[in-house]
């Protein structure tokens, strides 16, 4: 059932569109054809806000179980974490998210 729903999504669906899966900031792409590669589908990671749509215009694309590990490997790395940490001091702050704004009547 599912890799029928995915192979529909693949033929039928537009490029670049997103399908939402029942893991939060986890979504299906589909990415267009480009040179002599056939379309395809990607997972993307991408954090979701409160109704779980994605926060960011394009998140973390992975075209292969290979890829995710390959970042999965990097992603545990002690040293990225604390670098992040510093690149947080040095760059200026950004506006916390406050949600919608709601004009009260």
């Amino acid at each position: 059932m599912a890799e029928e729903k995915l192979a529909s999504f693949l033929k039928d669906g537009k490029d670049w569109a997103r399908m939402k899966t029942s893991l939060p900031g986890v979504f299906i792409l589909k990415l267009p054809s480009y040179k002599n590669n056939p379309p395809r589908l990607a997972v993307e990671i991408n954090p979701p806000d409160k109704l779980g749509n994605p926060k960011k215009k394009r998140g973390l694309i992975l075209r292969s179980s290979q890829e995710l590990e390959e970042f999965s490997k990097i992603f545990q790395i002690e040293k990225i974490s604390s670098l992040l940490k510093t690149i947080d001091k040095v760059n200026p702050q950004t506006k916390s998210e406050t949600g919608e704004e709601v004009f009260e009547v």
